[in-house]
């Protein structure tokens, strides 16, 4: 089992950048693909962005497309969230974890539950 930490957060006017980190332990990281997701105060966790381990694609929502890019360092095993043109509604705490790649959709691994603490993301009007 993947163990994930994230960090990078923070307090951010509209229109700044932020890049967070995902720091992975355990050896099958180098298989997974991985995801960003977030959750806003009283709202579910939705997707924001996938890269897979095979070659690198990647898959945005569509309200980040654009503005984030996602990338991924398996030797390192890290994932990687850059946040360009941050708006207010980007407020979220966001969570790395492995991923399924569906047709119309991304959700994490049903068998994932070692969900790290996440990290703050708080854009300012």
């Amino acid at each position: 089992q993947v163990q994930l930490v994230e960090s990078g957060g923070g307090l951010v006017q509209a229109g700044g950048s932020l890049r967070l980190s995902c720091t992975a332990s355990g050896r099958t990281f180098n298989y997974y693909h991985m995801g960003w997701f977030r959750q806003a105060p009283g709202k579910e966790r939705e997707f924001v962005a996938a890269i897979t381990w095979t070659d690198g694609s990647t898959r945005y929502a569509d309200s980040v497309k654009g503005r984030f890019t996602i990338s991924r360092d398996n030797a390192a095993k890290l994932v990687f969230l850059q946040m360009d043109s941050l708006k207010p509604e980007d407020t979220a705490v966001y969570y790395c974890a492995p991923a399924t790649l569906l047709t119309t959709s991304t959700i994490p691994r049903a068998d994932f539950h070692s969900w790290g603490q996440g990290t703050q993301v708080t854009v300012s009007s």
